[in-house]
């Protein structure tokens, strides 16, 4: 048997970070397998799926890095097989149409409310003759139902399962109108794309025991399931933006890389052993079903953001380079050229050892970009005083004459302490002011080297002046 996963998401909004979880579980699975991670994108409803909600789908999943090993299925595409089983359905007797009006249903569910009863279709059309059927209306076809007996799920990760039969009243497959709803869609899509496990959160658990009962009436196996928990924020309660970032654009504009993300969400209800660092390909060799937990899983950004700052310091300054380009190039009055670049690319390992996010990354190098007059932060300008714009003025002549190599730097920054009687934070200090606007940056001897030597005097004697 050939493993194969599917993430099924609804194109109504946002990739939201549970959703985002759901689909890693699924592919890690199944390349843990050897098998295929499918996607299949349940449009079915019309009102409130969009293309853009698809697109952003599509862009979370790909930034990621989770891509599916066929193209998307759309559930829409398929309506004419959904109603075609639930026909097969009908013909053997499995499933029966339902005349009730709109009204009728509304009154039904009143009653039950004022008895103390679930408000449940009470079965009245499921026995009898279609020749009482009032005229002009479509009858919506409903699933008949066991009422004796139970419904069980072995779920993979809750365990056995089970609801009594005479709880779950006759659901509707397709509605009077002829469109098939989404429980008995998502069975037969299921079925049809051979999926071996369906790994969802625990959300979903009440419909599955409806969802078995079509595999039971249409004589299919059905595939395991493994309903993992939910993510709730840090106060237990369910995840909403007032905790933070929900959703994987969010993230992405936040600064975090995917790979710190992906390996967050990883820890986050699956466990082993102690290792906090999982790269992609570490995941795939441990990840298994027995090691997601049963208990709803705390949103921590505090420790994600440590988890990205670890991230950051490894990953490479080319592609660092690049995305501070990316997000500085929204920036106004900094010239964003191949110097610039160059400037950046320079600095990059001395940069990261400080950031946790992109966006700090990209705040810590945009001095790099800007040009004169620099901006200087209060306690930058604080540093500048009449005395130490002096000793500037002294210091860019001594560096005038230095190979810009950060060795002949250090060492001429060093020199220069010395023969004025001062330490070197006495002159380090004044000079990050000069050359950043800021008190925080890099090596001095670094930070120089990076903006090589005409920039570097003309921000020093800019200073100075």
């Amino acid at each position: 048997m050939t493993v194969r996963t599917r993430f099924a998401p609804s194109p109504t909004g946002l990739l939201h970070i549970g959703g985002a979880r759901t689909a890693l579980f699924n592919e890690l699975f199944s390349r843990h397998h050897g098998g295929e991670f499918l996607l299949r994108i349940e449009d079915t409803d019309r009102e409130r799926s969009t293309a853009q909600a698809t697109q952003v789908i599509l862009y979370g999943l790909a930034w990621l890095g989770l891509t599916p090993d066929q193209p998307p299925v759309f559930q829409s595409t398929r309506s004419a097989r959904h109603v075609e089983v639930a026909q097969q359905l009908l013909a053997a007797g499995h499933a029966y149409p339902c005349y009730c009006t709109k009204e009728e249903l509304d009154l039904m569910r009143e009653q039950a409310r004022a008895e103390g009863r679930p408000p449940r279709y009470d079965g009245r059309w499921r026995d009898r003759d279609p020749a009482d059927a009032p005229a002009g209306i479509p009858p919506a076809i409903r699933l008949k139902a066991p009422r004796d007996g139970e419904t069980v799920v072995d779920d993979l990760v809750q365990g056995p399962v089970r609801v009594a039969n005479a709880e779950l009243d006759d659901m509707i497959i397709l509605r009077s109108d002829g469109t098939p709803t989404y429980l008995h869609a998502v069975v037969v899509d299921d079925h049809d794309m051979a999926i071996t496990h369906v790994i969802r959160g625990d959300d979903h658990l009440t419909n599955t025991f409806r969802q078995v009962q079509i595999y039971q009436a249409m004589g299919w196996a059905a595939p395991h399931f493994a309903h993992i928990p939910l993510i709730h924020g840090a106060d237990g309660a369910k995840l909403s933006k007032r905790h933070g970032a929900v959703s994987v654009l969010e993230f992405r504009e936040q600064g975090f890389l995917p790979e710190a993300l992906c390996n967050y969400l990883l820890r986050l209800g699956w466990g082993h052993g102690d290792s906090e660092i999982i790269s992609r390909e570490e995941a795939i060799r441990l990840f298994d079903i027995d090691g997601v937990g049963r208990a709803a899983s705390r949103m921590d950004y505090a420790k994600l953001t440590h988890l990205n700052g670890v991230y950051l310091r490894q990953a490479d300054d080319e592609r660092l380079t690049h995305e501070v380009l990316a997000r500085l190039a929204h920036r106004p009055g900094l010239a964003l050229g191949s110097i610039a670049a160059a400037r950046i690319r320079t600095l990059m390992p001395g940069l990261k050892e400080r950031a946790k996010t992109t966006v700090e990354l990209a705040d810590s190098a945009a001095f790099l970009a800007h040009p004169l007059p620099l901006p200087m932060d209060p306690k930058a300008a604080a540093l500048l005083t009449p005395e130490a714009r002096l000793m500037l003025r002294d210091l860019g002549a001594h560096l005038a004459a230095t190979d810009f190599s950060v060795p002949e730097l250090d060492a001429a920054l060093r020199a220069f302490a010395t023969a004025g009687g001062r330490k070197l934070g006495q002159v380090a200090q004044p000079l990050r002011a000069a050359l950043t606007g800021s008190t925080v940056s890099p090596g001095i001897d670094a930070t120089l080297a990076a903006l090589g030597r005409d920039e570097a005097l003309a921000r020093i004697a800019a200073a100075a002046a």
